[in-house]
């Protein structure tokens, strides 16, 4: 068995909640006894290291075990805080990282390592019918096209992931990589 390279994390739990009507990172996750960024960070920590979180400027937080760092500007989007995140986790010396939406309240080990198996491309993502953009692996030294990309006025992940090469892994469609948007659909993935 080949060991993985090591990847850097980076979740993105800064963002407005509109349908859901609050802060869904610390929403309780559908298992009780912790938060959704609670969780999120726990699996990643299983394979990542270092843990970036990216929060909105202001926004409460439980104590975590990751490095939390605050968005600059609010309202524009993943792409920009994923951004920052690749390039803290560059700084940190790491080559990949696992990005992640906060709002994934099943995400698995299994996920990240099917997806850390893949080299030689910009962004792998898991595909199961659609593209996962906020469950997948990206090279740290996106940044500086991400940064391109906002200045040019894109604020979509697809617009990364069209304009560098990326590979999709088929992955069987089920709970692992469900997000939550609103309370109808966290009474759905509770009721699974």
């Amino acid at each position: 068995m080949v060991t993985p390279a090591p990847l850097a994390a980076v979740v993105l739990a800064g963002g407005a909640s509109r349908r859901m009507g609050r802060d869904k990172a610390t929403l309780e996750h559908p298992g009780g006894g912790t938060t959704m960024v609670e969780y999120t960070i726990s699996v990643l920590a299983a394979r990542c290291a270092p843990v970036f979180v990216i929060a909105a400027p202001g926004q409460a937080l439980p104590a975590l075990g990751a490095d939390v760092l605050r968005d600059e500007v609010r309202g524009v989007g993943p792409l920009l805080a994923t951004g920052r995140g690749l390039r803290a986790a560059a700084a940190a010396g790491l080559e990949r990282a696992f990005v992640s939406a906060v709002d994934m309240p099943f995400l698995t080990t299994a996920v990240i390592d099917e997806l850390a198996g893949y080299h030689g491309v910009d962004v792998v993502l898991p595909w199961d019918g659609r593209d996962h953009y906020l469950a997948g692996v990206y090279r740290t030294d996106l940044a500086d096209h991400i940064d391109a990309l906002v200045a040019a006025g894109e604020r979509s992940m697809r617009a990364l992931a069209e304009t560098v090469v990326t590979q999709r892994v088929v992955i069987p469609a089920g709970p692992a990589l469900a997000n939550v948007n609103s309370p109808a659909d966290l009474q759905q993935q509770i009721a699974g």
